[in-house]
């Protein structure tokens, strides 16, 4: 005990005295007087829990910074992409001399060598959060998400893999709770054995952070109508056509007119630098035709794919409460955030704080089926029903939804040659597939996307509109 004490208290007059004095003396107004340690011990296992940080872009580079300022040492991060020059301005932890290698082990690299005198290690996975299974998000105490699109977030905190870390509902078979979470003989829940999420976005001069808390609290997907359809520019045709004003205008003529024109029946590979070049060259051309100037190619990159400018500020505010919230829960220093925390930045600083409850009908963590009733089986087709099941500002938002019942397989979406022997139905009405015995009325289908954790059991009831 005594080297213990001898060990830490070195590191109390080195490292991190601010957060240390908090974690080392108790206060009479603490919230959490019962279950707060205020002790060396408690420092020692701040130090020591492990942390996953999921995304080191702008938020993540917060977060990871935070996180070793903040007496963590042992930090894990994720993330798929390599460093783009664009994310130079906000991405502090990326030079020029990094573009075009991994993100994750920059960022690890520059904080570990930063960060060394403070012990803080952090250890780099370059991939996909899928490519990791239950054994190793089993090693983590808590985990941080800092992305940056909503449909990154949502599968995230629902893929199959990895879906206890992130929602709270009631497991299927395949839900890693039950090989994560410890319950006792009558079947309840060790609470030290769940794994709590702070999931982070920002947009702009908006930002957001949420405590997860598996089996407690509301899943990202109980708060995904709040977020409402993604932006699609919303300049009325005819401005775009004959009076444009802006840059922007231009921009999105050339992508919507022109490239249909040019390219009939071929999408736009928003990741292509050749297809945001051609467009950018076209709308240049149509803005000097009209005298507008402020067309280049990052703007050009921005309105395509629908980027939201990034707000450092705005990162390191949502940034700062994740971290807090972390600190919190591994020192029980002060009672957690219940559980979702917003800020509007856009007139003032605005925030509030309130609990989002669980939603009945959330379709990762209620454990009851989905309902379709708003189809007429003479007049819609299976496509129609995929178009509803897709919808971005619909209650369902899948991306590639597979279909099957009993019966067997309505609609498949990979492999290509599984899918090409099934792509007949698209056309069919309901009513004509129903008479072949596929997805008959009041039959239970099995739903499988990859923004779902798990499958989605979907009854279909017919009527005439």
């Amino acid at each position: 005990m005594n080297g213990l004490r001898d060990g830490v208290a070195n590191l109390l007059s080195q490292t991190n005295a601010d957060v240390n004095t908090v974690l080392t003396r108790g206060c009479p107004f603490e919230g959490l007087r019962d279950v707060h340690d205020p002790s060396l011990e408690t420092v020692k296992f701040v130090r020591e829990a492990k942390i996953l940080v999921i995304g080191a872009g702008g938020l993540g580079c917060e977060i990871l910074k935070d996180l070793a300022l903040s007496g963590f040492t042992d930090i894990h991060v994720i993330d798929m992409d390599n460093v783009d020059v664009t994310n130079l301005n906000r991405q502090f932890l990326f030079r020029e001399s990094d573009i075009g290698l991994s993100k994750a082990k920059v960022a690890a690299a520059f904080v570990n060598d930063r960060c060394a005198h403070l012990g803080v290690h952090v250890t780099p996975y370059h991939g996909k959060i899928q490519d990791f299974g239950p054994d190793f998000y089993e090693q983590f105490f808590l985990i941080i998400a800092g992305l940056d699109n909503i449909p990154a977030r949502r599968m995230s905190s629902s893929h199959k893999d990895v879906p206890s870390l992130f929602y709270s509902g009631v497991p299927s078979n395949t839900s890693l709770d039950d090989l994560l979470v410890i319950r006792d003989d009558e079947g309840n829940i060790d609470p030290s054995s769940l794994k709590p999420l702070l999931d982070g976005g920002t947009e702009g001069l908006k930002g957001q952070a949420r405590v997860i808390v598996p089996y407690h609290t509301a899943c990202f997907d109980c708060t995904l109508e709040s977020f409402g359809p993604p932006d699609t520019g919303n300049y009325p045709m005819c401005t775009l056509a004959e009076t444009p004003r802006l840059p922007e205008h231009c921009i999105e003529y050339a992508l919507l007119v022109l490239w249909e024109k040019a390219f009939p029946g071929v999408k736009v590979n928003t990741d292509s630098a050749n297809d945001i070049k051609w467009i950018y060259e076209q709308a240049a051309a149509r803005a000097e035709t009209f005298g507008i100037h402020g067309v280049d190619y990052r703007l050009t990159l921005g309105v395509v794919k629908r980027i939201i400018p990034a707000v450092a500020s705005t990162n390191a505010l949502i940034s700062g409460m994740l971290v807090a919230e972390a600190l919190k829960l591994a020192s029980y220093c002060d009672p957690s955030l219940d559980n979702y925390f917003m800020y509007m930045g856009q007139t003032g600083v605005n925030t509030q704080t309130f609990e989002w409850e669980r939603s009945d009908t959330c379709l990762v963590c209620s454990g009851s089926e989905a309902v379709v009733d708003t189809l007429d089986p003479e007049k819609n087709t299976l496509q129609d029903l995929f178009d509803l099941l897709c919808n971005p500002a619909g209650k369902f938002r899948l991306q590639r939804p597979s279909i099957s019942t009993v019966s067997g397989i309505v609609f498949i979406q990979r492999p290509a040659a599984l899918r090409a022997e099934h792509e007949w139905k698209l056309t069919k009405s309901l009513k004509e597939l129903s008479g072949t015995g596929v997805l008959r009325e009041g039959e239970e289908a099995t739903v499988t996307d990859p923004t779902l954790p798990t499958k989605l059991t979907l009854r279909m009831k017919y009527r005439q509109i």
